[in-house]
């Protein structure tokens, strides 16, 4: 259902180093530049991408309160990577990786630009 989640940024040279490399912990690569205002990170062109732009409007980016991005992965073991490496590239804790109720497994964390997002496993 979900064919994109764009998150904002106000250094995007800064975001595009801290996403590449966390990305890549999974396999995931950047697929798409928009000139000097984004890009896009994902498995492949038809499945659900990463965008981090620049606000069209010129404005600065600023976090959406309650709004955070979830990103999936395959075991318990990815997750724990993947938000330890998110905390090592500068990002910022919101809730250590562990169980969050029946088969849940998730790890919360801020980007470099305070956005929200969580890396998450099912059973």
């Amino acid at each position: 259902m979900i064919g994109y989640v764009t998150l904002g940024t106000n250094d995007l040279p800064r975001a595009r180093a801290f996403y590449d490399a966390l990305l890549a912990e999974i396999g995931i690569t950047r697929l798409m530049a928009f000139g000097d205002r984004g890009y896009a990170w994902a498995a492949a062109m038809d499945k659900p991408m990463l965008c981090i732009m620049k606000p069209y409007d010129g404005r600065p980016a600023a976090v959406g309160n309650g709004v955070m991005a979830g990103i999936v992965v395959d075991s318990r073991d990815k997750v724990d990577r993947v938000y330890k490496m998110a905390l090592e590239l500068g990002g910022t804790d919101e809730g250590p990786a562990g169980p969050r109720g029946e088969g849940f497994y998730a790890g919360y964390f801020r980007d470099l630009d305070g956005n929200k997002l969580n890396v998450f496993c099912y059973g």
